[in-house]
């Protein structure tokens, strides 16, 4: 792992230098790490990639954020140092990454040549009754993310093991603040601001961020394709990888 230090802090990040063109930022979830672009950063095909801990998650520093605004401000620092010190100039966030995404773009002075926008939405509200779960008992929440067609369609043991190690590691006080902000996000006014092209993907079986989010980013926004990812929940990335690659690869020819 790489480090950037800014803010005060340290922001871990992953780098691969496999292919040719402008090279992708990859921006994780709520609860998720960079481990979840694995099969990104490591396509020997694909782009030059960068896979970025937000601050609290993996091996980056913590920041002392209050839910909403402070945080996403927080996590968008976290990005633009790691562009800014890899020369990323596409940002692709999953969930709470897109985001992200989407912060960066209209509240930093990052020269950004495009959006990839996975399972997201101009706005996250998260199910009042889930957010309780996540704090009364937030093992038995992070394994009802894993039941069939919430995190994946059809997961497997290998997938529901990996994805449930990653959320337990970053913990409850992390997870819980990242869905609270979640439930903040809405920029469903500003979408006509950003103007750099950008492509909306989403699994057909996502509950979490349906594809009529995706549909909307491809009407609001100035220039935005959609693809839905067939027999794909809400992390097409790791349980689609060969079409997600594909159409990120696509998008940026």
């Amino acid at each position: 792992m790489d480090t950037v230090t800014h803010h005060g802090r340290t922001t871990a990040y992953r780098r691969t230098d496999f292919g040719d063109g402008p090279r992708v930022c990859y921006i994780h979830g709520a609860g998720g790490s960079h481990d979840v672009w694995v099969e990104q950063y490591g396509d020997r095909e694909g782009p030059p990639a960068v896979a970025v801990d937000l601050s609290g998650h993996g091996d980056s520093d913590d920041v002392d954020t209050e839910p909403g605004t402070e945080t996403l401000d927080a996590y968008a620092d976290d990005v633009v140092a790691v562009c800014e010190q890899t020369d990323a100039s596409v940002l692709c966030g999953n969930s709470m990454g897109g985001a992200v995404a989407l912060w960066v773009a209209l509240e930093r002075d990052l020269d950004l040549d495009g959006l990839v926008l996975a399972d997201t939405g101009a706005k996250l509200g998260v199910d009042e009754g889930f957010r309780e779960s996540l704090a009364r008992n937030f093992e038995a929440a992070i394994a009802s993310m894993h039941t069939p067609d919430t995190l994946f369609h059809e997961p497997t043991d290998e997938l529901i093991e990996v994805s449930k190690e990653g959320l337990l590691r970053t913990g409850q006080a992390v997870t819980v603040r990242d869905f609270e902000t979640c439930d903040e996000f809405d920029v469903r006014d500003r979408l006509d601001e950003i103007t750099m092209p950008a492509l909306a993907l989403c699994g057909e079986h996502d509950p979490m961020t349906p594809p009529m989010f995706s549909e909307f980013l491809e009407a609001e926004l100035p220039d935005c394709e959609y693809r839905e990812i067939a027999d794909a929940a809400h992390m097409p990335m790791l349980e689609r990888p060969d079409v997600f690659n594909s159409a990120v690869r696509a998008f940026l020819a």
